[in-house]
């Protein structure tokens, strides 16, 4: 089976005051098992990270630049 990457930016959505959540819940219904979901943020978003464990996610901070941060999520059992 083939792995699929789904990548999402929402520092725009942020700068502009939109609350990205339900963009973020949206693009996850598309991610299966060993996928992986690539977000794009400005800040860490920890609070993301127990809700998307609780749904089989493990993840992968890593800072790029300020107000940058890339946040690689795959699914498991």
């Amino acid at each position: 089976m083939e792995q699929k990457i789904i990548e999402l930016d929402v520092r725009e959505d942020l700068k502009n005051k939109i609350e990205p959540f339900q963009k973020i819940m949206e693009a996850i219904k598309e991610v299966k098992e060993n996928d992986i979901f690539i977000l794009h943020a400005p800040f860490k978003p920890v609070p993301l990270f127990a809700v998307l464990k609780a749904k089989g996610f493990s993840h992968e901070a890593e800072e790029i630049e300020n107000k940058h941060w890339k946040v690689t999520f795959t699914k498991s059992l």
